[in-house]
C-alpha cells in the first residue's frame, strides 16, 4: 500500500509532536494485530507492519510460527496447517503471508487514525511532565480559560498545558475571569495513564516568596534570603529575612524606595498585608519581631518551643489580632508555640504565683 500523505504526515508529527515513527509503527502494528484478530475469529498470527520509507509504503504481513505441540500458543500455526501453505514446513519455521483482506483497509486506516490521537496524547503529556517536573515550586504567568463552580483552569506556557486550581488554592475574596491574565505558583505535577496535571495555587506561601524574589535584585544576588513564611491568603503574610551582606538593609531592600517594591508585591495579592520581619538567630528576639506591628515588652521562654510574649495593655489586641490571626502567623513564622498576654495581666499572674509560692513557703516551715 503506497501513501506518500501517510508518511508525510509522520515526519510532521515527528518534527512538531516529537512522536518517534518507530514506536508508532510498533503501536500500529499492536494495535492491526488486535483489530485483524477480531475480524478473523479464530486466527492467532501477529500481524506486521513492514514500512518503508523510501518508497513510502506499507506491507501487512500475517506471521505465524510452526508448531506440533497439542496446545498452540498465540503467533503460533500447527504442522498440519502449516504444510497445507508451505509443504516442507517444520516446528519452528516462521511463515510470513502479505495481505489486505477485504475492508481491512478501512479497519488500518481508522486504527491508524486512533494511534496517531493515542500517541499525540500520550506525548503532549509526556512533554508536559518534562517542561513542568522541573517547574515545581516556581511561578509562572498563565491566562484564565474556564471557571466552573469550584475549579479554575489556567493555560500554562506554550499553550498546551493547563494547570488546574482547587478551591482550597484559591484566595477568598478573589475574582478570577476567563482570559484574564494571573500569576500562579506550582505545586505539584501529577502524571497519570491518560493526561498530566499541574497543580497550581495563588494562596501557597511560596507564592509570596516567589513575588518577593522577582521584585528584589538583592534576594535574587543572594545578598538578602528568605528565611521563613507565612501566610493566611487574602488576609495577611508574614515573611522573615535576613542578610547575608552586612552592608545591606534588608527590609530596605524588600520595601523599596517609598515602598515600591513591597507595594508590588501587596498589588498582586490583591491587597493582602505584608508584615516584613527582621530574622534574628535568637528565637525570642525573633518572636518579638513577628508580632509586628504590635510592640513587645518581653519574651520569656517557657518550654522547649514554647515562650510567653508580654505587651503592654493598650497593644494587646493588635499582638493577637481579629481571631488570633497576628500571634497565630507568628507562631507559624517562628515554628514556636506564641502565648500573648497583656502586662497587667502577666503581673497579676507574677502576683497570684508570688503568693503561692509564699504560702507553700510557710506550710514547709510549720511542718
Amino acid at each position: 500500500m503506497v501513501n506518500k500523505d501517510f508518511f508525510a504526515a509522520l515526519d510532521e508529527l515527528e518534527r512538531e509532536k516529537g512522536i518517534n515513527k518507530q514506536m508508532f509503527f510498533e503501536a500500529l502494528q499492536s494495535a492491526l494485530s488486535s483489530a485483524y484478530r477480531k475480524q478473523r475469529e479464530g486466527e492467532t498470527g501477529i500481524v506486521k507492519v513492514d514500512a518503508d520509507e523510501e518508497k513510502c509504503s506499507l506491507r501487512f504481513l500475517l506471521t505465524h510460527t510452526v508448531s506440533d505441540a497439542e496446545e498452540l500458543q498465540e503467533g503460533e500455526i500447527s504442522l498440519e496447517d502449516a504444510r497445507l501453505i508451505k509443504k516442507s514446513a517444520k516446528p519452528g519455521d516462521v511463515l510470513q503471508e502479505e495481505f489486505i483482506p477485504k475492508d481491512f483497509s478501512r479497519i488500518a486506516a481508522q486504527t491508524a487514525k486512533q494511534v496517531i490521537m493515542q500517541k499525540i496524547h500520550e506525548t503532549e503529556r509526556d512533554n508536559t511532565l518534562s517542561e513542568f517536573s522541573d517547574k515545581e515550586g516556581e511561578l509562572v504567568t498563565g491566562l484564565i480559560r474556564k471557571v466552573d463552580m469550584k475549579n479554575v483552569y489556567v493555560e500554562l506556557g506554550k499553550g498546551q498545558v493547563e494547570g488546574l486550581m482547587l478551591p482550597q488554592d484559591q484566595v477568598p475574596g478573589e475574582r478570577y475571569e476567563v482570559n484574564q491574565r494571573i500569576k500562579v505558583f506550582v505545586k505539584r505535577v501529577r502524571g497519570g495513564s491518560k493526561s498530566a496535571q499541574v497543580l497550581v495555587s495563588r494562596s501557597a506561601p511560596g507564592l509570596v516568596k516567589r513575588l518577593f524574589e522577582e521584585e528584589v535584585p538583592e534576594i535574587k544576588q543572594g545578598s538578602v534570603v528568605i528565611k521563613s513564611v507565612a501566610r493566611e491568603a487574602g488576609h495577611r503574610t508574614k515573611i522573615a529575612i535576613a542578610a547575608m551582606d552586612s552592608k545591606v538593609d534588608p527590609v530596605g531592600a524588600c520595601v523599596g524606595n517609598k515602598g515600591v517594591r513591597v507595594n508590588s508585591v501587596v498589588t498582586e495579592l490583591g491587597g493582602e498585608k505584608v508584615d516584613i520581619i527582621l530574622w534574628s538567630e535568637n528565637p525570642l528576639e525573633f518572636i518579638a519581631k513577628s508580632l509586628s506591628p504590635a510592640t513587645v515588652v518581653s519574651v520569656t521562654q517557657m518550654s522547649e518551643k514554647s515562650a510567653l510574649a508580654i505587651v503592654p495593655d493598650d497593644k494587646l489586641s493588635l499582638a493577637i489580632g481579629r481571631e488570633g490571626q497576628n500571634a497565630r502567623l507568628a507562631a507559624r513564622l517562628t515554628g514556636w508555640k506564641v502565648d500573648v498576654k497583656s502586662e497587667s495581666a502577666a503581673a497579676k499572674l507574677a502576683l497570684a504565683a508570688e503568693a503561692e509560692a509564699a504560702e507553700e513557703s510557710e506550710q514547709k516551715e510549720e511542718e
